[in-house]
């Protein structure tokens, strides 16, 4: 257990001592494992009066810190002032807005707490988090720049240290920061990949002696860590800013020139939106189909390749996904890394990113508290030793296993400590294997420079938003030192949703059908085996051939256990859904359309299968009494939305 007072003192010690980028605090490192569930407000706020007394030190904290900041300055805001009748009645009126304001939020706020809520990539949070956030909110640092904001800007690049160890990166050498989310990293990433892919060329322009002999072609397949070294040749030269000018950073983008982005049907749209900002178009995006497991079809990518070099046309960059947002899918990431090393050495050069938003945390599961990898033999005991993740489930498989272990092969990776970080919005993150890459893209403005030769990083120099809440990284930081980025923290934390997806698939595969109050038989299918915590799936009624009338029913259960049809607080349990076309995923679906029965006519008649789709974050869920209690709500929760649509 981890005392009010320990817990105090991590969540002040940024404001009372000085930070190096290069020696993180790692006050908890060699701490036992942390008690998961006294770090959680609990459903029914089983630790309220913890977050209540950490609360109370946090204003405490604050209080003392303005009184001794020039402790001879006498007050400002007078005895009387605060006393009078007008004071009163004004904070009287504040105390009236807040009741206002807690019932509103209560009455139709999605209850993320509750192992009743299943739908969205949200569950509860961790007290670290919302301790340190509440924390550094009242300091109110701005990590735009140094100085706006120099503990928090501090404690944000050991976050991105702490990160980068996560992702298997090397600390010398990796660039990192914090972003509002997933969305705005992958806009940063590839806002990178795209500067760095018209550099060489910027090079021949400027400096044409540097790459003498090499053909257009050639500059724009040159690889990245050749780019990387050329640009830190050029940097040094005084015709740096000359040829920068020369890049997309001052010419401006010509799509044709930079290639094609080749990304995975299952991709986030924010990579449509990326492309649509920086330029480059949705002509020149290429979504590659995915596998009949929704991972990006590999041999579908090689092909792409080879048929874009022998037209000549370069390849931008690849993304796979690491836990995509519909089905928790787990791109082969270690033969992307491959297929990469084939084409270099075939003249073929590309940028490589992760997106791993949803499931870069899970990699703690395979980290030792040494910090080692584990090997898979060690990653599957533990997985079923210490996660209780059953031994059937087989998991993880040896493709998610080596899709994690390759993560340190791609060149930039996004990861969202808002999401399976259990951290307040918003906190997303971008990291790059080579911190070179910078000196394709860097901004300041005048008034926030600092022009010292050993000045401290100004992290705005070198990303997409300005200013940006130090209180983000203080949440992260805090419950970075608390939960270890390890199979002694987050991985144990992880690995109780990873057990409880399992739980989950397992019995509605074994559930046999049941009967609804209208004399019809149902049973619910899972889409497929899932790789992570997200689990999709259908009710489908027995000897029903329709794919039409499928998607009716599971849109009216969805409309039932839903924000649809009514405040949150109603509901018995809460679901999300998404949509299979053929426009986002070709034919892949027609399988799953068979395993429901239905034939292959009923595709094309009606080409799109809805799915309800349950994401189990929530970390109490694991423990198996509470899981059954709640497995029978969730299916008790469904037969009567049953009944209520199949009058």
């Amino acid at each position: 257990m981890y005392s009010v007072k320990r817990f105090a003192c991590l969540l002040v010690v940024f404001c009372t001592s000085s930070f190096s980028f290069f020696t993180p605090v790692h006050a908890v490192q060699h701490a036992p494992p942390p008690q998961l569930d006294t770090l959680f407000l609990g459903p029914k706020a089983e630790s309220g009066d913890f977050l209540r007394e950490l609360l109370q030190s946090i204003v405490a904290e604050q209080s003392a810190w303005r009184k001794g900041f020039h402790p001879e300055d006498p007050p400002v805001i007078k005895p009387q002032t605060l006393s009078a009748p007008e004071a009163l009645a004004t904070r009287s009126g504040l105390k009236q807005q807040l009741a206002a304001l807690s019932a509103r939020l209560q009455a139709n706020s999605n209850p993320w707490f509750s192992p009743r809520y299943l739908g969205h990539m949200n569950s509860d949070l961790l007290l670290p988090a919302v301790a340190g956030y509440v924390s550094a909110m009242l300091y109110n640092q701005n990590n735009v720049v140094y100085e706006g904001g120099p503990a928090t800007t501090e404690i944000e690049l050991e976050v991105a240290e702490q990160l980068a160890g996560l992702l298997g990166y090397d600390p010398k050498t990796f660039w990192g920061n914090l972003t509002a989310g997933g969305s705005t990293a992958n806009f940063q990433a590839l806002w990178y990949a795209r500067n760095l892919k018209s550099f060489p060329l910027a090079v021949k322009a400027v400096m044409p002696e540097l790459v003498k002999g090499k053909s257009s072609h050639q500059l724009m397949n040159m690889p990245v860590q050749q780019a990387l070294e050329l640009l830190d040749r050029v940097k040094a030269d005084k015709k740096y800013e000359a040829v920068l000018r020369q890049t997309v950073k001052g010419a401006g983008v010509n799509p044709s020139r930079l290639g094609k982005l080749l990304v995975p049907q299952s991709r986030h749209y924010s990579w449509d939106k990326a492309a649509d900002v920086l330029g480059l178009g949705s002509r020149n995006i290429i979504a590659i189909p995915v596998d009949r497991n929704y991972r990006m079809d590999l041999a579908v990518l090689d092909r792409t390749i080879a048929g874009l070099a022998r037209r000549k046309i370069p390849v931008l960059a690849v993304v796979s996904v690491l836990g995509t947002t519909e089905e928790g899918a787990v791109d082969e990431v270690h033969r992307v890394a491959e297929l990469r090393r084939k084409y270099a050495e075939r003249g073929v050069g590309f940028f490589y990113h992760i997106d791993a938003a949803y499931g870069g945390y899970l990699r703690s599961m395979f980290i030792n508290p040494s910090g080692s990898f584990m090997t898979l033999d060690d990653a599957r005991k533990i997985a079923v030793e210490k996660y209780g993740i059953p031994a059937s489930c087989g998991w993880p498989d040896a493709s998610v296993y080596e899709a994690f272990k390759a993560v340190p092969e791609a060149d930039s990776v996004t990861i969202d400590p808002h999401k399976l970080g259990y951290i307040p919005y918003p906190a997303g993150a971008v990291l790059f294997k080579d911190k070179r890459i910078l000196a394709v893209q860097t901004f300041h403005a005048a008034y926030v420079q600092d022009l010292r030769k050993k000045a401290p990083v100004s992290i705005g120099h070198y990303t997409l938003e300005g200013s940006k809440a130090g209180a983000a990284a203080v949440a992260a930081w805090t419950a970075h030192q608390v939960v270890p980025l390890n199979s002694d923290g987050y991985g144990s934390l992880l690995g109780r949703t990873i057990k409880s997806t399992a739980l989950l698939y397992n019995r509605l595969t074994a559930m046999p059908p049941f009967k609804a109050a209208n004399g019809k038989s149902y049973r619910i299918i899972p889409l497929v085996k899932p790789d992570t915590n997200i689990l999709d799936y259908v009710v489908q009624e027995l000897g029903n051939p329709s794919l039409a009338a499928m998607n009716s029913l599971n849109q009216r259960i969805y409309d039932r256990c839903s924000y649809v049809s009514g405040t949150m607080t109603e509901k018995e349990i809460v679901l999300s859904k998404t949509v299979f076309s053929p426009a986002d995923y070709g034919d892949v679906p027609l399988d799953f359309i068979r395993k429901c029965g239905l034939a292959d006519s009923e595709w094309k008649k009606t080409p799109s299968v809805l799915v309800l789709r349950t994401t189990m974050m929530n970390p109490f869920l694991a423990d198996e009494e509470t899981f059954n209690n709640y497995f029978t709500i969730m299916i008790d929760a469904l037969k009567k939305a049953i009944d209520t649509v199949e009058k």
